[in-house]
């Protein structure tokens, strides 16, 4: 080996151990890396903060807004709102809840596709009294078989298609992934949903996960009868059946600025008219979208009734990139700098009490806080965690749905027929979403994901340092020459197989970077096509199944559901081994060798 290559394969070495031991967040690993790789002399200065500028680098950054854009334009309430329904079995319900991720994730980040649904599916099995651990990991498996389908459907693709673009000269089109990742999608969804979620343990941690917010469930709020409305007219106890299906309580009704005494059911309704109602806020947005309700005006208050005055009641899931995890309240400030107590912490489904503000916060664990009504967003925007229930109104401005949708399906068709380069198409997608304020400007940058486009612009310079010193090359002989006599077809099975067990450990993004590469000059060497060892490692990465900390929906539903460390293989194995099978056969015959 020469000098370079062994200085980058040490550097790896220790980023793969960093990550491992998990002491210090994959971003600042990756960028010390970098640096030190400058330093050394196996990285041009000139070349350090390429990656930062890498088409993929902006891909997945453009994704995470648009996908903030989505959300709040209403078009998942859309979706929810019609299909999901309490009542079903817990199969039915993990069936169409699994198909609904799988499709969200193949258009938008997987990650932001659970973030969505999965205070839907907490809230569904709320209602129909089950655990919410019943049904949190298939669907997070499901969002993350969904993202395999598209090139913007998760990180791994899109790393892929820039990494073939410089070395091929061409990058994977929208739906290249298409034929092997829905194949392979299609196969893990079914087995989920008919198999999977019975190998789930029934242990007492997950069947008896609580609620840690069942105190705060209900508040009391106002929502407004619009000029234009199609309810003025109509009486009081009219919109009961609605409201009975939404999970609403009509407390009574707000006329000219006073409440009016009695439930008030025969009252004939007007425009301004304000419905007093007891309800969660999933609960409200969904009965104010399915009626065409308006929020209170600003001179009224929103919420009547909550722990405190001008306090709000917040639930939220730590990710591992948040501001707090492997802190204390106490140690980041979190009462003098931002006015929040921290109220209780849930840690899989365990309520945690005592030495509250002293207690180090885990990824997975849900967090109560009691913070000002009016920089309740703010807190958990600046701890980087999200929201699984804010007690306050959740904003959906369903008036946009449509217009948003529609950027974003232009967008996509004009990519997929090379009319546009797919940042640039993405990028106008934003530019529409401000133009037209569907996304307020003051937060576009909130919504993107600023330590995976650093472990990004990181790694790229440093994978592409280690392929140009001939390291990659290194790697693909040694698999080639340890499969000496193997066919072309049991050697791709072998790198999908340690692809998939280094993303069960490790950052998929970190694992893509450099197996890529690997799978390209695999194929060389064997003389093949390179383009189906690429999408062999592009199935792999993405699936990471067998631990809480192999994918981010594996580590975002670690405390709502009540899971523990080794509860993920039971299913995520026979998972694995089943994308293995199909995906094989699927790349023969979609990308022939």
């Amino acid at each position: 080996m020469t000098q370079d290559q062994i200085i980058l394969f040490a550097l790896f070495g220790a980023v793969f151990a960093a990550l491992l031991w998990g002491r210090w967040r994959y971003d600042l690993v990756a960028f010390t890396a970098l640096l030190s790789a400058v330093v050394l002399g196996v990285v041009p200065a000139s070349e350090a903060f390429a990656g930062f500028g890498h088409p993929a680098t902006l891909v997945v950054a453009l994704v995470l807004i648009v996908s903030a854009g989505l959300v709040r334009s209403g078009a998942v309430y859309l979706i929810t709102r019609t299909l999901v329904d309490s009542a079903r079995g817990l199969g039915a319900h993990i069936a169409i809840m699994g198909g609904i991720g799988g499709v969200l994730s193949a258009f938008m980040n997987n990650v932001a596709a659970l973030a969505l649904l999965m205070p839907v599916d907490i809230a569904t099995a709320r209602k129909a009294g089950r655990a919410p651990g019943l049904s949190l990991m298939p669907l997070a498996f499901a969002t993350i078989l969904g993202g395999m389908v598209t090139l913007i459907g998760t990180p791994p693709n899109i790393i892929i298609s820039g990494i073939r673009e410089d070395s091929l000269g061409a990058p994977f089109q929208m739906f290249d992934f298409a034929p092997v990742g829905g194949t392979a999608a299609i196969a893990g969804l079914i087995f989920v949903a008919l198999i999977g979620w019975r190998l789930i343990p029934r242990g007492e941690h997950i069947t008896h996960a609580k609620n840690p917010m069942a105190e705060f469930a209900q508040y009391i709020a106002e929502l407004t009868v619009p000029e234009d409305s199609a309810l003025i007219g109509q009486r009081l106890h009219e919109l009961e059946e609605q409201a009975e299906k939404n999970d609403v309580a009509i407390l009574g009704l707000v006329r000219d600025g006073k409440r009016r005494y009695g439930p008030q059911r025969a009252t004939p309704l007007r425009a301004g008219d304000a419905l007093v109602l007891e309800a969660t806020p999933d609960a409200l947005d969904e009965f104010r979208a399915a009626l065409s309700l308006d929020f209170a005006e600003k001179d009224r208050e929103k919420q009547l009734r909550a722990e405190g005055a001008g306090l709000s009641i917040v639930e939220v899931v730590v990710p591992d990139q948040s501001r707090i995890t492997g802190k204390t309240a106490q140690s980041i400030g979190l009462g003098w700098r931002r006015r929040t107590v921290l109220l209780g912490i849930s840690r899989q489904g365990k309520a945690i009490r005592t030495q509250i503000r002293k207690t180090q916060i885990r990824p997975g664990d849900i967090l109560l806080l009691l913070t000002p009504e009016d920089t309740a967003q703010d807190v958990v925007d600046w701890l980087g965690c999200l929201t699984l229930a804010d007690r306050g109104l959740a904003v959906t401005d369903t008036r946009k749905t449509w217009g948003a949708v529609g950027l974003f399906v232009a967008a996509v068709m004009a990519a997929s027929f090379g009319l546009l380069y797919l940042p640039i198409a993405l990028g106008l997608v934003v530019v529409g979403y401000l133009f037209f304020r569907i996304l307020p400007l003051t937060e576009v940058y909130d919504h993107v994901e600023w330590p995976v486009v650093v472990l990004l612009g990181s790694m790229i310079p440093l994978g592409t340092a280690l392929d140009a010193s001939g390291g990659t090359q290194l790697i693909a002989n040694a698999l080639v020459g340890w499969t000496e006599g193997w066919p072309a077809w049991a050697i791709l099975t072998v790198l999908m197989v340690v692809t998939m067990t280094l993303s069960d450990v490790l950052n998929n993004t970190a694992t893509t970077v450099v197996a890529a590469p690997v799978g390209i000059q695999m194929a060389q060497g064997l003389g093949v096509d390179p383009d189906p060892f690429l999408m062999a490692v592009a199935v792999a990465a993405s699936c990471a199944f067998l631990t809480p900390i192999g994918h981010k929906n594996n580590t975002l539903i670690l405390g709502p559901g009540g899971y523990r460390f080794g509860d993920y293989w039971r299913m995520g194995l026979p998972l694995e081994l089943l994308i293995v099978a199909v995906s094989v056969p699927a790349i023969l015959v979609f990308w022939p060798l």
